[in-house]
């Protein structure tokens, strides 16, 4: 089997917000939600026919928040085609 990215890490507000907008707006697969106790989370959303999935990763603290929406120091980090 060759070898594949099988998912990164977006960091995003909250879950709830990252979900509207990967699933709701983009259109993705909402593929795991599983509650690891602490109010972390482990989810997967999935653009549909992808084989690599997004992990959303809940910003923890002020570095992380200032993060969200330049996670690529301000580059285009991602491109997604169909």
């Amino acid at each position: 089997m060759a070898q594949h990215i099988h998912a990164f890490t977006i960091v995003v507000p909250d879950y709830d917000a990252g979900l509207a907008f990967y699933v709701e707006t983009l259109g993705f697969t909402l593929t795991s939600d599983i509650d690891l106790g602490g109010g972390k989370r482990w989810v997967l959303v999935t653009p549909k026919g992808a084989a690599t999935h997004i992990l959303l990763a809940r910003a923890d603290g002020p570095d992380q928040d200032a993060t969200i929406g330049n996670q690529t120091g301000g580059r285009v980090g991602f491109f997604a085609h169909r």
